[in-house]
């Protein structure tokens, strides 16, 4: 299900002349970018390439960043990382809560541990938990508080290939339920084709390739692979 023609016609991100420089090497370079609200947005990129600096930079956690223009975002934004950075001295549910008042916090907190599949294991250890589920209470911490964007930096890459794959059913399912823009950061071409919509390549500081992923189109899964590798200068018969 694609994001609804209206909402994407609200930029919930708006970039321009963003630039980023460590020790005098410049990895993002005057980059322009619009997020339109509601979308599925997948950024890849070789290591190094600045996809983490781009988030941090949109999350407002990297004070470094500097250009001609401006950057916008939501007032309400989560970030998921690849760890669940869930605090080991506090339960499941606490950790969910950590931050969050209101007389219906605890309330909220059940509902997106039981929207994850998470219900019933609120008084657990973080280290109770399996990988996949440490990252299932990472994603209830962040829709608990309804975000207008969330920024996930590869959310599943520690995980095997199977947890990975029901990961991405749950994140896809989320994000149909609940439309907030998202922006996953990835090093993996099919994991970015399977969840987003669009699908951005970072190359040389700045959005080198911007696809747009019909599910309703003619084009194969293979199609968009291959265009997606040849950008990162990748050939499809590399190890």
């Amino acid at each position: 299900m694609a994001p609804h023609t209206e909402q994407l016609t609200r930029p919930a991100v708006r970039l321009r002349g963003l630039t980023r420089s460590f020790e005098g090497r410049t990895v993002l370079d005057g980059v322009d970018l619009d997020l339109p609200a509601g979308q599925f947005t997948a950024l890849l990129g070789h290591s190094g390439s600045g996809k983490s600096t781009l988030l941090r930079a949109i999350a407002g956690i990297d004070h470094g960043v500097a250009g001609s223009g401006t950057l916008t975002a939501p007032e309400r934004v989560s970030v998921v990382f690849q760890d669940s950075r869930l605090l080991p001295w506090r339960r499941v549910l606490p950790n969910v809560l950590l931050g969050l008042d209101g007389e219906d916090a605890e309330e909220r907190g059940r509902a997106a541990l039981a929207e994850v599949g998470l219900g019933g294991r609120e008084r657990a250890w973080p280290t109770e938990l399996s990988g996949g589920e440490q990252q299932r209470a990472a994603l209830a911490r962040s829709l608990v508080r309804e975000p207008e964007l969330l920024l996930a930096d590869e959310p599943f890459g520690a995980l095997d290939a199977l947890t990975r794959i029901k990961m991405h059913a749950l994140l896809r399912r989320l994000w149909e339920r609940h439309r907030p823009s998202v922006l996953l950061v990835t090093h993996d071409v099919d994991e970015a084709i399977v969840l987003a919509d669009r699908v951005l390549v970072l190359e040389d500081g700045r959005i080198g390739l911007d696809l747009t992923v019909d599910r309703d189109g003619p084009h194969a899964h293979g199609g968009y692979r291959t265009q997606l590798l040849k950008a990162l200068g990748v050939s499809e018969d590399a190890p």
